[in-house]
């Protein structure tokens, strides 16, 4: 039977219907859907938090119906239902001679239409054509010269703007009865049978997924006893308190309607990334030393050896060392410890490893939601350093005209920078010493790579130690820089700031740190910046990596982790 979803519409109102696609369901014994994911990706994207609808949490989230008793019968029989009232409507009525009716209320209505001379002939297409747009575009230049015409248009189209919705009722459902029908009673039926439909889909996906929230009880109420809804309101509560607990077990804390992200979510979410960054990788380049280098080092492991002369005590397994000194002792008491009871946890050289990543939030990285991507990459390694390399140093700072560093709670809400100027030529010169002259003054949303060079450069410069890197993350060649106190903002790029920002890369190479630089696409992307990323990273024994947007928290992780091996070894 056709629905109003695969009939072409010929026009009129236009009826928009929730299009879900679902996937594999889990079983109540798999573990619980994943409630963390798609909250981040709304962070990621839009760099906060509004309150989310029960249908956009229904959406973002599968359940297995299964695991709600009695669920499944009750959709039947409420499926059921509808279809038996969309089929009694079907089996009665018929729309040829309501068709007729409307094509001619239609005629009349344009017969009675006297329209100036000028405006004769496009009224004459306009009615030929039947086209809503062609009388409304009439009825604005008759508003004024013509009142009693433009009045004769309105009516016009809303005769018209019925037919529309005859003729959509005759053609999307196959009426077999013989009773005919008013306009007006034909386009209540046609609303009532839009009703059932939506309500059928929403069932539909209920029986899928569980999606309860998007079901509209007051429209079911219409066709539905007063038990039917009472228990389907009850199954709703049962949905939306389980995800309640879901919520709460993942970190996700529901505070009147806004999700909060506990420190437990980003946990779970920058696991979640790395699980997928490292997955395609062989068992031998699983991202994870292929050997512990073992000795006097800071990061105990699990496994433990017994005391030998020169060991250092603070690595003592103390729960171990008792127990041998009790089954040694047997019931003697008190427990004396020897120096064979004790044993010691084996330890890692783990040298610290210092790096400072520069993420470009100027206006280009909007493009294409290069910025979702960066921020994507930037979870990921803050995820690995903190679970695997917590000794490390880790600083993050957002490239746009100023530098400015970001705390790692705040990642997941940083924005690419708005465009203030829309000039295709900008020479722009602000003293930043004057005290008028505040950030507020100046357009945010330049690239100022030398400023950031400059701050991750005395970041490292209090770590002690030789591992020291610049991660840049960019898509091209910087706009801005500083020449003591004055601050130049340039596009097209200059040589003069490309100048200023390879003299801060060759301090970084006097201070023996290294700049990697993560070249991502853009549709401005020219040959100058290819080379320009060249030379900044070679100028310190850098790389430059050419890689999609999607794929950049991948090489970054990768790099990373890479790096670290060498160093161990």
């Amino acid at each position: 039977m056709p629905t109003p979803s695969d009939t072409p519409n010929r026009g009129g109102i236009i009826h928009t219907y929730q299009k879900y696609d679902p996937a594999k369901f889990p079983s109540p014994s798999e573990p619980p859907p994943d409630l963390v994911s798609p909250v981040f990706e709304h962070m990621l994207q839009f760099g906060s938090m509004r309150q989310f609808s029960e249908e956009e949490l229904a959406n973002a989230i599968k359940l297995d119906p299964g695991q709600f008793a009695g669920l499944g019968p009750s959709l039947d029989q409420l499926i059921k239902m509808l279809e038996e009232r969309k089929q009694q409507i079907l089996a009665k009525y018929e729309t040829d001679s309501v068709a007729k009716k409307a094509a001619k209320q239609y005629a009349n209505a344009a017969q009675g239409a006297r329209p100036a001379g000028k405006m004769k002939k496009s009224f004459e297409r306009a009615i030929r054509d039947e086209q809503i747009y062609q009388l409304e575009h009439l009825w604005y230049q008759a508003e004024r010269n013509n009142p009693r015409f433009a009045s004769q248009l309105l009516r016009l189209m809303e005769t018209l703007g019925e037919k529309y919705q005859i003729d959509h009722l005759a053609s999307a459902y196959e009426f077999i009865g013989r009773e005919s029908m008013t306009i007006p009673q034909a386009i209540e039926i046609l609303e009532e049978l839009q009703k059932i439909d939506e309500l059928l889909k929403q069932l539909e996906d209920a029986k899928e997924n569980a999606q309860l929230a998007i079901i509209d009880l007051d429209e079911l109420s219409e066709f539905a006893d007063a038990e039917a809804i009472e228990n389907m309101a009850n199954f709703q509560k049962q949905v939306q308190q389980y995800l309640k607990d879901m919520m709460e077990g993942q970190g996700l804390v529901d505070q009147q309607g806004a999700v909060q992200l506990s420190p437990k979510a980003y946990k779970l979410f920058q696991g979640k990334l790395l699980e997928r960054i490292f997955s395609n990788l062989e068992a031998s380049r699983s991202g994870r030393h292929k050997g512990p280098v073992e000795g006097e080092g800071a990061v105990e492991t699990q496994q433990t050896k017994p005391y030998e002369f020169g060991d250092s005590v603070a690595q003592m397994d103390i729960p171990q060392t008792m127990i041998n000194a009790m089954l040694r002792q047997g019931h003697e008491r008190p427990i004396r410890l020897r120096q064979d009871d004790i044993e010691i946890h084996k330890t890692r050289n783990n040298p610290k490893c210092a790096t400072v990543v520069l993420m470009d939030m100027s206006g280009s990285m909007r493009y294409d939601g290069q910025y979702v991507n960066v921020k994507r990459m930037a979870l990921a390694l803050n995820g690995l350093i903190s679970g695997e390399y917590p000794g490390d140093f880790l600083r993050f700072l957002e490239v746009a005209t100023f530098a400015k560093v970001v705390p790692q709670g705040d990642l997941i809400s940083l924005m690419p920078k708005i465009p203030t100027v829309t000039n295709p030529v900008v020479r722009l010169r602000a003293d930043m010493s004057n005290e008028d002259v505040s950030e507020m003054h100046v357009p945010p949303h330049f690239t100022n790579i030398q400023h950031g060079l400059q701050m991750a450069r005395q970041f490292l410069a209090t770590q002690d130690t030789p591992n020291r890197q610049v991660i840049l993350i960019t898509d091209g060649l910087p706009t801005a820089h500083f020449e003591d106190h004055l601050l130049y903002m340039l596009y097209p790029p200059d040589p003069q700031t490309e100048q200023a920002t390879m003299r801060e890369g060759m301090l970084c190479k006097r201070e023996d740190i290294t700049i990697n630089i993560f070249l991502l696409p853009s549709w401005s992307q020219s040959h100058e910046d290819v080379q320009f990323a060249h030379r900044l990273a070679e100028s310190t024994g850098g790389r430059v990596f050419f890689t999609a947007g999607s794929d950049l928290d991948r090489y970054v992780v990768w790099d990373y982790v890479n790096n670290r091996r060498e160093i161990l070894q």
